[in-house]
């Protein structure tokens, strides 16, 4: 009867052990399946490349200390020791030159202004240039009253209502 007792205890044991291993087995597999789910329903980001290319190199005669893009993209404002290039990117040529002090070493434009603005740390020093564009009209041949060369001005309301 001893030996009976001993055989059902063992099996007791063995039972309870895989009854435990068994509780385990569950709750990792719940803890496995949790994380595996809140992972799959979180957005996933995607990893982009990114390519590129040189669009054009300009040569310049002297240094430059900043840059400054227009808005829309057709002016390029270089600043140079004394000077702002300003480089009209369809004509692929610098149009226009801006003289300004040597100490300025930062350049921004203000599309909304219309203006530049150059700063110097040195002289602690700020300067803002209003730009005006002037477009050359041709009139040779039409019809006009009062002297031939005298000047005009055309103003543009941009804002009438």
């Amino acid at each position: 009867m001893l030996k009976e007792l001993k055989h059902y205890r063992k099996i007791y044991t063995l039972r309870k052990r895989r009854l435990f291993l068994m509780k385990k087995i569950a709750v990792v597999s719940f803890v496995i399946f949790f994380f595996v789910a809140m992972w799959i329903s979180l957005p996933q980001h995607a990893q982009a490349g990114l390519e590129w290319s040189t669009l054009k190199k300009v040569n310049l005669k002297t240094k430059p200390l900043d840059v400054s893009l227009s808005e829309d993209g057709q002016l390029l404002f270089i600043l140079t020791p004394g000077e702002i290039l300003v480089y009209s990117v369809p004509e692929e040529k610098i149009t226009n030159k801006i003289p300004v002090g040597k100490d300025f070493d930062r350049l921004s434009y203000s599309s909304k202004a219309n203006a530049l603005t150059v700063t110097s740390s040195t002289k602690k020093a700020l300067e803002i240039i209003l730009l005006e564009y002037v477009h050359e009209i041709d009139t040779a041949g039409l019809p006009y009253k009062g002297p031939e060369n005298a000047p005009v001005t055309m103003a543009v309301f941009t804002d009438y209502q």
